[in-house]
């Protein structure tokens, strides 16, 4: 039996060329866990989010992690849940799935790095958005590495949006729909986090895809 989800012929050129469901169950448990820790509401969102001092006097360093895992409520997961899921569709064939799940440990590492380094001021956070911006950008990355046709359309709007972010603040749908208001410097560390892990994941790997010698065969890296 085919698992591949059929793709409407006019989105084909800007997807991958084959998306399974079966190979992505690490996806869904992810989305699940997401959806599990929602449904705690406030208890288990103080337990999990990024808090500055149980970081740094406390000793939980858990929190560096897990605050990219817990929301502000259902429509801040949903939101985030919705773009993980377009990112997939985009960018999920660059990399292989233990890759991916690297991916988004070492983006949550780098932007709650950033926040103990240069946001003193930042008490608390929470949301995937950060981690998202890592994973798209780490994405474009192995896109352009594949000289993909769409790789350098996805990659400027990425640009254009951060640099709209750091110069007038969240785009004017984002903090009501999640429910508060948007940290967007997160955004920028994921940004920077994602691209210099994938570039590392990259290297390690042999080419693939289009910029791959004759005859190789497109696969995840």
């Amino acid at each position: 039996m085919n698992s591949a989800l059929p793709i409407p012929a006019f989105l084909a050129p800007f997807l991958p060329p084959a998306v399974e469901w079966r190979r992505a169950w690490p996806l869904w448990a992810f989305m699940l866990l997401i959806v599990l820790l929602a449904t705690g509401g406030e208890p288990v969102r103080e337990l999990l989010r990024y808090e500055r001092l149980p970081v740094l006097t406390g000793g939980q360093w858990w929190r560096l992690i897990s605050g990219h895992l817990v929301h502000l409520g259902w429509g801040h997961a949903w939101l985030n849940l919705a773009a993980l899921f377009v990112g997939w569709l985009l960018c999920g064939d660059c990399f292989s799935m233990p890759r991916w799940a690297l991916l988004v440990t070492l983006c949550a590492l780098g932007i709650s790095a950033g926040f103990l380094l240069f946001e003193p001021q930042l008490v608390w956070y929470v949301g995937l958005s950060g981690v998202l911006h890592g994973l798209l950008a780490a994405g474009a990355l192995a896109m352009l590495r594949r000289r993909e046709p769409v790789a350098w359309a996805f990659a400027a709007f990425l640009v254009i949006k951060l640099l709209w972010e750091q110069w007038a603040g969240p785009l004017p749908f984002t903090a009501e729909s999640s429910g508060g208001p948007v940290v967007t410097v997160a955004h920028l560390y994921g940004a920077v986090s994602g691209p210099l892990a994938g570039a590392a994941l990259l290297w390690l790997a042999p080419p693939t895809g289009p910029s791959a010698p004759t005859g190789s065969v497109k696969t995840s890296v």
